[in-house]
């Protein structure tokens, strides 16, 4: 059974930073498309970041480009989102996602529905 742990969330003034990472039970995240997702109160799953394994291609939404970087570490088995100029509306419970099939689309990658593993997330929550 894969198992994907994110850490690194907490509460940040307005303007703040945060590096959250996920870890995974074996190799998994070193072959895998990784993806980033978050899920505000009373509102859907939205896609924020993804990097893909094959490619090293990077997909961000438009809500956070330019603020938002997503990174891997293949040896240590981790992927990482960092997140600069943080703002109340990205208050959110942040989880990773990995897809271990190969096609990795700018399409697919963004897609919920693609990732066959998860984490439980962890809050993120900015202040003004």
């Amino acid at each position: 059974q894969v198992r994907l742990v994110e850490s690194g969330g907490g509460s940040v003034q307005a303007g703040g930073s945060l590096r959250l990472s996920c870890t995974s039970s074996g190799d998994i995240l070193s072959r895998s498309h990784i993806g980033w997702f978050r899920q505000a109160p009373g509102r859907e799953r939205e896609f924020v970041a993804a990097i893909s394994w094959t490619t090293g291609n990077t997909y961000y939404a438009d809500s956070v480009k330019g603020r938002f970087t997503i990174s891997r570490d293949n040896a240590k088995n981790t992927g990482y989102l960092q997140m600069n100029s943080l703002k109340p509306a990205d208050t959110a419970i942040y989880s990773c996602a990995a897809r271990d099939s190969y096609d990795s689309t700018r399409s697919i990658l963004t897609t919920l529905g693609s990732y066959e593993h998860w984490g439980q997330g962890t809050q993120v929550t900015v202040s003004s």
